[in-house]
């Protein structure tokens, strides 16, 4: 990619050695050379209260440096440009899957003009439409990639690339490949369509447009960005008024030539690097040329056809449905909330804001899931979603859809979990109708999969179970769960021998069974609602879902099935060795955790704050005291439980970090050590002030957002404490979290670890530590070297050694190895 030029030398971030053996003088020396004050900027955006004061303060603080006389120019490393394409077949033996990229390198843009502007918005246009044939294509009939996109971005401060990346089945580099070149060169012969152009005009004009409407809700760190850009990179800072009137004045004169001319840059005779990726190998670099030539040829002669567009429906709902009522309603002040009960039994509860003036979000849940099903339809069943996603959970196949919402803010997507069903949306409030026409869509169509739409699924997802088979972290994850969660088959990867039971029908019809009775699911609304408006759309579109005869998948939450899942009782430390191209090593602690019935709403956040502490003192240690990794991460599952509102509840809590192999070991007995250290000793003072002015900035932070009041009102319905009033609901939790925070000491927060971990924390705990795997001739190499250092008799068991190896050798090529080091 960079031959020729200094940066194929080495990356620019430097050598490892360097850091391990570079001498203070150097760094000193460095720092006096390149950080002068010439080249520094300081940026502050933020809700001030007077600007005047911040700049005084930074004059007082930057003002009275001195700079350093004559600073060095910044040296600028030119990257060759090259008529031959340059080819490289790569061998990953981790890889997910293979994978097809092609680099058009040219000269970084200047945006100094009206003009650069315009000629951005063409490049913007074109990678537009033409990522909506790759999307297209990759929904074909036997596709040739099972995605593909391409972009613009930039190498280095000279050099910017086109490149298109495409990933796809083990042995379809060459046909990824011929289908990516195919699909540029007809461009240049034949153009876009109006139609093609028309998407994408829309497409950008609606995106501007809701940047636009919320000019005035920008978060502090986009402004500062575009502030940063300007400085680094000299790009000009417009504002987004003067932007969205630019773009809606030139978007409707860029002609669809304008657009064809950017397929020129992309030719193989503009400095091209075509790279392929794959398991193992499968192409080579007279392949890659080879499709080239064919390509170049076909064009030259004009022998490719122009681009076959599929016909698009008008209408999403064709016949609208017969609008539904409301049957009851209540108000609940204290969350600004209404909540509707409509007369085919779906409820809603809507809260308008005005956090952002284009945004509009929902969830629909609905109790049981795939929990309730017998361990012979899981399989089938958990496909569901995938299989219909290919056919088109909204009567539509996801290419004709994508063309139907061009020039739409409006996404709605679907999950099937172990206890509930969902779907959720985000749009804008003018697309609110749309949106709501994609869930009515949802409920009444009926799937049935096709022969192919199947082929295309069970494909992708064998590629999916092969790369989890190539991949050392998916392993890793896969014995964390087995070891956890009691080989459960609901917490078990799906293997090919499970693909080969999916059916297909089945899977489709239970989709359509969890969509299906309206009079089961709760839908919450928040954002820049206008009821008014809202409100005939909701009763049409909701209101308006049949209600069938029968109830289907009516489920009281108290009764669903739990999952099958114990953790383990006494101390497991394992070790998973997965063969590795670097070695890297992956830890994860993990713990039980249980809060009794009757107080799990404070314990709840007890959990959060102790989580946050443990995460703060592990990386004060393992990173600050003894300078052995990077981050730490805390996370605490909950999800295993089902949502009765009767018995305690488990989960665990999983402390996560990567390491030396070499002192994985002894870093988790020092984290082991910490957790005991606060279970006995309890945190300091400044420990809890801290956890507790995190918490406080994040809920105040999230008062404001959208988002985080459609998740406290979804969690006030499902609260145990929930009785069919969602207002007392949520106060009793927002009381809990008061509780907790005004009693929270270094003595409470002490025996909140002691009651909720085992205590002491050694006593029951995992440990998975994921280690590079040594090939069977290194351990062979390294058990002779030691045994030519010992007695004579120890050929003796060298030959045992080299006889264990041989016979391992078939084995280590086909399975993967955990060693026990209880």
């Amino acid at each position: 990619m960079m031959q020729g030029s200094k940066y194929a030398e080495r990356l620019p971030i430097g050598l490892e050695r360097v850091i391990r053996t570079v001498s203070p003088d150097t760094v000193k020396n460095f720092y006096k050379k390149w950080y002068h004050l010439c080249n520094m900027a300081v940026i502050a955006v933020g809700d001030f209260s007077d600007a005047e004061t911040v700049v005084e303060l930074i004059k007082t603080h930057f003002g009275q440096k001195v700079p350093a006389p004559d600073p060095p120019l910044i040296p600028t490393f030119q990257v060759p440009s090259h008529e031959e394409p340059r080819f490289s077949c790569f061998v990953e033996s981790e890889a997910a899957g293979s994978a097809v990229m092609i680099s058009y390198k040219m000269p970084a843009d200047e945006l100094k003009t009206v003009k650069d502007y315009r000629n951005l918005l063409a490049e913007s246009m074109f990678l537009y439409a033409l990522n909506q044939r790759f999307f297209k294509i990759s929904r074909r009939k036997d596709p040739p990639y099972f995605s593909c996109s391409a972009a613009a971005d930039v190498l280095t401060r000279p050099l910017k690339a086109n490149i298109m990346t495409a990933s796809c089945k083990g042995k379809g580099t060459i046909d990824a490949l011929e289908s990516m070149l195919m699909e540029v060169a007809r461009v240049r012969l034949h153009g876009f369509s109006d139609r093609e152009i028309a998407i994408v005009r829309a497409l950008l004009m609606s995106e501007i447009e809701s940047a636009y409407l919320e000019r005035d809700q920008i978060q502090s760190t986009s402004l500062r960005d575009e502030y940063l850009q300007h400085f680094l990179h000299n790009e000009p800072v417009v504002g987004i008024e003067y932007e969205a009137q630019l773009q809606k004045t030139l978007l409707p004169h860029i002609t669809a030539a304008e657009l064809s001319k950017c397929s020129d840059k992309l030719r193989t005779s503009c400095s091209c690097v075509i790279k392929t990726i794959e398991p193992q190998t499968f192409s080579v670099v007279d392949d890659l040329k080879n499709i080239v030539k064919k390509v170049n040829l076909l064009e030259e002669e004009g022998r490719i056809p122009p681009w076959d567009d599929e016909h698009v429906p008008e209408e999403i709902v064709s016949t609208k449905p017969n609008m539904g009522h409301v049957v009851a309603d209540r108000d609940y002040p204290n969350i600004g909330a209404a909540e509707l009960f409509l007369s085919n039994g779906m409820r809603i509860c809507y809260k308008c804001t005005d956090f952002l003036d284009d945004q509009v979000i929902f969830t629909g849940y609905s109790y049981g899931g795939l929990s309730e099903l017998p361990e012979s339809e899981y399989f089938s069943c958990s496909m569901g979603a995938t299989i219909a996603g290919e056919i088109g959970v909204f009567g539509y196949r996801p290419s004709i859809l994508m063309d139907m919402l061009a020039g739409k803010r409006a996404e709605v997507g679907t999950k099937i979990g172990a206890y509930m069903r969902t779907f959720s949306g985000d749009c804008s409030p003018t697309d609110l109708e749309t949106a709501l026409q994609l869930v009515y869509q949802l409920f009444t169509t009926n799937l049935t999969p096709g022969e192919e739409d199947v082929k295309i699924v069970m494909q992708m997802a064998e590629e999916a179970v092969y790369a989890q088979d190539r991949d050392p972290y998916t392993a890793f994850a896969n014995r964390v769960k087995e070891l956890n969660y009691g080989n459960s088959y609901f917490f078990r990867p799906i293997r090919k021998s499970d693909l080969q039971k999916v059916d297909p029908l089945k899977a489709c019809e239970y989709f359509s069974k969890c969509f299906r009775d309206p009079s089961t699911f709760t839908v919450v609304i928040v954002g820049n609602i206008e009821p008014t408006i809202a409100m005939p759309l909701i009763l049409q579109y909701l209101g308006g879902i049949p209600r069938p005869a029968e109830p289907i998948m009516h489920f009281n939450r108290d009764e669903l099935k739990g999952l099958p899942f114990t953790f383990p009782t006494t101390i497991s430390r394992e070790v998973v060795r997965s063969p590795m191209v670097e070695a890297q090593c992956l830890v994860q602690l993990c713990f039980p955790v249980e809060m009794k019935n009757g107080t799990q709403v404070e314990e709840i956040h007890f959990v959060g704050f102790l989580s946050k502490l443990i995460e703060t003192k592990i990386m004060q240690v393992l990173r600050f005291k003894h300078g052995q990794i990077y981050s730490v991460g805390v996370s605490v599952f909950l999800g295993g439980n089902k949502p009765s509102r009767i018995g305690d509840v488990r989960g665990d809590i999983s402390i996560n970090f990567s390491c030396d192999p070499e002192i994985s070991s002894k870093l988790v007995d020092l984290a082991l050590d910490e957790i005991l250290c606060l279970q006995e000793e309890g945190p300091s003072d400044q420990d809890v002030a801290t956890i507790l002015e995190i918490e406080q900035r994040a809920h105040e932070n999230g008062l404001q957002e959208n988002y985080f009041w459609l998740d406290r009102i979804l969690r006030s319905y499902q609260s145990r404490v929930y009785a069919n009033d969602v207002g007392a609901s949520f106060e009793i939790q927002d009381e809990g979290r008061r509780k907790v925070r005004s009693s929270l000491t270094p003595r409470t927060a002490q025996l909140a670890l002691q009651r909720m971990l085992p205590y002491p924390c050694k006593k029951q705990y995992t440990v998975v530590i994921l280690m590079p795997k040594s090939s069977p001739f290194q351990l062979l190499k390294s058990a002779f070297q030691s045994t030519l250092t010992g007695h004579a008799r120890e050929a003796t068991i060298l030959v045992g050694i080299a006889a264990m190896v041989v016979l391992g050798i078939s084995l280590w090529r086909h399975s993967r190895s955990a060693q026990s080091s209880k």
